[in-house]
C-alpha cells in the first residue's frame, strides 16, 4: 500500500539521507556548515517509495564553542498525507523539515552525542513529532538510539530505531559506507497511527529494518562527492516486507 509506505518512511534529519542521520559528535567550535545533495529517490530508514521523486535535501549546522550545536535539514518529498477533506492530494507535494540541537563531547577516544529532532511537515498531516537521540562512537563506528517522544501518523511514543554506522576507505579514494537499521516498538497503537488496512496485524516488538551499503567517491576537485547504495530491506511494524531499492546520489559540504 503506498500511503502505509509513504508514511512509514517520514521521520529524518540527515545531510546524506541514504545513510541514518548521525549527531555530530565532537564538532568544531564556532563552525557554521552547510550541505546539500540531490538523490534519485527520497529514501528513509530502508523504505523506498515506488513513486518518490527525486529529492533535493540540504541542511545547516552551527558548533558552539561549549559543545552545544543547532541544525536545520529539509527535503522536498515524492507523496504527501492530507487528512482535511477539501485538501485536493492530486497536486499537493509534501515537505520535511528537521530542526535539531544538542550537545556533543569525547572522552579519550569515545566520541557521544545528546539531542533532539523537531519534524515538521507540508502537506503531511500528524506527522510533526519529537525524537530524543543519543549517540556514541569509537574507531569509526556509531551507535545511535532515536526515541520517539510523541504519537502521530508514523508511529508511537516509545519506538525506538537504532542504527550502527560506519565504513571503511578503499584505494583510489572509494569507500565502503554500513548502515544497519533495527527497530523496537512500542505496540499500544495511538489512534492518529496509519494502518495498512482494517485487518492489519498489531504492530511487532521489533523488527530488522534495512542494511544499506554504499559505494563512494569524491567528484574530482568539486569537493563534492558521489554514492551508489544498495538498501537491502527489512519489515515494517506491521511485518510488511519491503522491496530492495537502490539510490544515486551526488552531496557537496562547505563551511560558511
Amino acid at each position: 500500500m503506498k500511503l502505509l509506505k509513504s508514511i512509514n518512511s517520514l521521520a529524518t534529519a540527515s545531510a546524506i539521507a541514504v545513510s541514518a542521520f548521525v549527531l555530530p559528535t565532537v564538532a568544531t567550535a564556532g563552525e557554521f556548515t552547510g550541505n546539500i545533495g540531490m538523490y534519485s529517490k527520497y529514501l528513509l530508514r530502508g523504505i523506498a517509495e515506488e513513486n518518490s521523486n527525486t529529492a533535493i535535501q540540504g541542511g545547516l549546522d552551527y558548533a558552539f564553542d561549549n559543545g552545544f550545536y543547532l541544525g536545520y535539514w529539509g527535503s522536498n518529498l515524492g507523496y504527501n498525507y492530507e487528512t482535511k477533506p477539501e485538501a485536493d492530494t492530486t497536486v499537493l507535494q509534501g515537505f520535511e523539515n528537521d530542526f535539531y540541537g544538542g550537545y556533543s563531547g569525547s572522552v579519550g577516544k569515545f566520541d557521544y552525542s545528546a539531542g533532539l529532532i523537531q519534524y515538521y511537515y507540508i502537506n503531511v498531516d500528524d506527522s510533526d513529532l519529537t525524537e530524543l537521540v543519543l549517540s556514541g562512537g569509537f574507531a569509526g563506528w556509531t551507535l545511535q538510539a532515536q526515541y520517539l517522544l510523541t504519537d502521530g501518523a508514523w508511529g508511537n511514543s516509545g519506538d525506538i530505531y537504532w542504527t550502527l554506522n560506519g565504513g571503511v576507505a578503499l584505494p583510489k579514494d572509494f569507500g565502503i559506507d554500513l548502515s544497519l537499521g533495527y527497530y523496537t516498538y512500542n505496540d499500544d497503537d495511538n489512534d492518529k497511527l496509519v494502518l495498512p488496512a482494517e485487518d492489519a496485524k498489531t504492530t511487532t516488538t521489533s523488527e530488522m529494518r534495512h542494511v544499506n551499503v554504499s559505494l563512494t567517491h569524491p567528484i574530482g576537485d568539486t569537493g563534492a562527492d558521489m554514492a551508489i547504495t544498495y538498501i537491502f530491506a527489512g519489515k515494517d511494524r506491521f511485518e510488511q516486507k519491503y522491496t530492495n531499492s537502490m539510490v544515486m546520489s551526488a552531496t557537496w559540504g562547505f563551511d560558511i
